[in-house]
């Protein structure tokens, strides 16, 4: 246990002082490029930190550790904080103020909108969420978050079944020969270019071939056998390919964040990269 400390408190140690010496490289260097020096202290200190609490992050790779869940928590309540007064000042002050109270829109100089007592529902249903802190008049905050979930979720339903659901259902109807004027012209103007009319049809064809495939897999009241099992087999794998391509999209929006971090240490924090 005496062991386990002294090497935490060592390894502490050694990042303090790795942060100050950073800080202090990193000032100088910002200084010979013609800043004042309480600037060049300022924005040291600032992309030292930044770099640190990367690597702090980065450190969950190895194992869990203090250092990791030090950023983390800062992350999550500097983001936490920061939203707050995004939402005080452009939801209670921008929105709220503005149509209840002309004193308080003149206070925070926002423009008032006149009188409108539907907005009174909104800051009673906000109060009775914050009821939530208290033990005893904590049951009012599920009245209230009960409003909030069902008037979300039916607003949304219209907008996913527009956006979602229609509209993915009408772009699968597509035409299976497009531009069609015979087999002689489909051939003699053959071409191989995306806008071409052989390139269209088989991209159509895909389509159609996965989606019909796709539905058939998930049709159990038939036994799948024979060429019903063949079409199946199709659609399993035509649904594999869109779940590995989504995932892959995913994976490579999560390289690209680390991309960026990574050229922050190199060129912002090292400056071995221009």
């Amino acid at each position: 246990m005496e062991g386990s400390k002294r090497l935490s408190a060592i390894i502490l140690a050694v990042v303090i002082a790795l942060f100050l010496v950073s800080w202090i490289v990193k000032g100088l260097a910002i200084s010979d490029s013609g800043a004042a020096l309480w600037f060049s202290v300022r924005d040291a200190f600032f992309i030292t930190l930044a770099a640190f609490l990367t690597l702090a992050i980065l450190s969950f790779l190895y194992k869990d550790n203090p250092y990791y869940k030090f950023a983390e928590h800062l992350f999550v309540g500097v983001s936490a904080a920061y939203w707050m007064c995004v939402g005080f000042w452009s939801t209670i002050v921008g929105n709220l103020f503005p149509n209840i109270s002309e004193s308080l829109s003149g206070y925070f100089d926002v423009p008032y909108k006149g009188f409108n007592p539907f907005y009174f529902i909104p800051l009673i249903l906000g109060i009775m969420l914050l009821m939530r802190l208290s033990a005893r008049a904590g049951w009012m905050s599920r009245w209230a978050l009960a409003w909030i979930v069902g008037t979300t979720s039916g607003l949304n339903l219209i907008r996913y079944l527009r956006t979602d659901f229609i509209s993915q259902v009408s772009n699968t109807f597509v035409p299976l020969l497009v531009d069609w004027k015979g087999v002689g012209p489909f051939f003699s103007d053959l071409s191989l270019s995306a806008s071409g009319q052989f390139t269209m049809t088989l991209a159509n064809w895909v389509i159609f071939v996965g989606v019909f495939t796709g539905l058939i897999y998930f049709f159990f009241s038939k036994e799948h056998k024979g060429f019903f099992g063949a079409a199946s087999r199709v659609g399993i794998w035509v649904l594999m390919i869109t779940f590995g391509a989504s995932f892959g999209y995913t994976v490579m929006g999560r390289v690209s964040l680390l991309v960026g971090r990574l050229t922050y240490l190199f060129r912002d924090w090292l400056g071995l990269i221009s």
